[in-house]
């Protein structure tokens, strides 16, 4: 059984590999944990000479994978010291000349599920063309695909997630969870036992969303809404921008969503709410942070009221009432802010599997007309004439 579901009532939906992906990310954390502590020694030794020679870090992706560099890109530059920037691989290709400079060495961390996307190898190759010192980190889910199979080894590391990682659902759910922990584990490599104290509270987080809140979850998703708005600041930002993603496609488009950071949805996007709207805030555990975050929440009171407002928090918010809080620790416990975006998109994930099925899809492959597939297809490659 998943997601309160039998097996067999899974099968019949076409709804039984998104619900096992969805659930077993608890597991899979401590999976990613320690396939990275395994390889500490080799990509100790590969990011060493990267991060001494680099003076820019780009974290790139498609779709889903451009969003955790999103996440990430704070982290990695305060505990490395040097520019972070996420820029998905969709825009790099299109116009390398605005991101790539030949005279600043490189560090490039690419994102993917299956390696398989076009543009995800022509950014490594355009980068490689361009910079004349470049390194490639390449974090992904298949070891057999093209991304990591392909071009030349040197200066070059793979890190390949567990098998169950490469999710056969066309949503990403276990893949972008562990590769966001794999990016956060190498950006503690020096003191993963550190890390694993704080793996280990994520799995306790991401068990609680699973066990305990779903039922709630697909109560909010027998709401009648049509649109959903995901507001989230700093690392949760990527987790605003996936979590919108994820519901859209899950619902093949039939929900509209948007995702803005909390100050940002002041400035104009404010003007989609109507009583047709879900909106749900994803908040941060920093202090400072949370009184922007509450002021935004206060001043929804003004204007068209939404259907329904969800929190996503790790501990208790005074002074905020929402329809419905999902409050991830019992007794006062803190993630670092970008492990807790971690799990904090899989309510999203929960939200779109249930939302799916009330409209009569199959959310392992929800898009009726075909057009978007889990690889993406079709996308001609050209050179470039440097």
């Amino acid at each position: 059984m998943y997601l309160g579901m039998e097996l067999s009532a899974l099968e019949e939906k076409n709804a039984i590999h998104t619900a096992r992906e969805i659930t077993q990310q608890p597991d899979l954390w401590q999976n990613v944990w320690r396939e990275m502590n395994g390889h500490k020694p080799g990509l100790h030794k590969f990011l060493q000479t990267a991060l001494s020679t680099s003076k820019r870090i780009i974290l790139t992706g498609a779709g889903t994978s451009a969003y955790i560099g999103i996440s990430l890109k704070g982290i990695l530059q305060r505990r490395t010291g040097i520019l972070t920037e996420d820029i998905a691989t969709t825009d790099l290709v299109s116009h390398p000349r605005d991101f790539l400079h030949p005279e600043i060495p490189t560090l490039m961390i690419s994102f993917a599920r299956s390696g398989n996307s076009p543009e995800s190898a022509a950014a490594v190759s355009l980068t490689r063309e361009i910079c004349k010192t470049s390194f490639h980190l390449v974090i992904t889910c298949n070891a057999d695909g093209h991304l990591a199979t392909h071009g030349p080894a040197e200066n070059k590391y793979i890190f390949a997630l567990p098998p169950e990682a490469n999710d056969q659902s066309l949503a990403m759910t276990s893949s972008y969870t562990g590769m966001l922990l794999a990016g956060l584990l190498i950006s503690q490599l020096d003191d993963l036992s550190a890390a694993k104290r704080s793996v280990d509270v994520l799995t306790g987080y991401g068990r609680r969303i699973i066990d305990y809140y779903a039922p709630e979850l697909a109560k909010v998703a027998a709401l009648n809404f049509k649109r959903a708005v995901f507001l989230g600041s700093g690392p949760f930002f990527g987790t605003a921008k996936e979590s919108h993603l994820k519901l859209q496609e899950l619902t093949d488009g039939r929900i509209i969503c948007k995702q803005d950071s909390f100050l940002g949805f002041r400035h104009g996007p404010k003007a989609v709410i109507d009583d047709t709207t879900l909106v749900c805030y994803i908040f941060s555990n920093e202090e400072y942070v949370l009184k922007y975050e509450k002021d935004l929440v206060h001043s929804m009171r003004k204007g068209r009221a939404p259907l329904a407002e969800i929190g996503i928090t790790e501990n208790k918010l005074p002074g905020i009432d929402l329809d419905h809080i999902f409050y991830l620790s019992d007794n006062g416990c803190s993630l670092n802010e970008e492990f807790l975006a971690v799990c904090s998109v899989l309510p999203a994930q929960i939200l779109g599997f249930y939302k799916s099925l009330q409209l009569g899809l199959r959310p392992d492959t929800p898009s009726d007309t075909g057009a978007i597939t889990r690889v993406v297809e079709g996308v001609q490659i050209y050179d470039l004439k440097v």
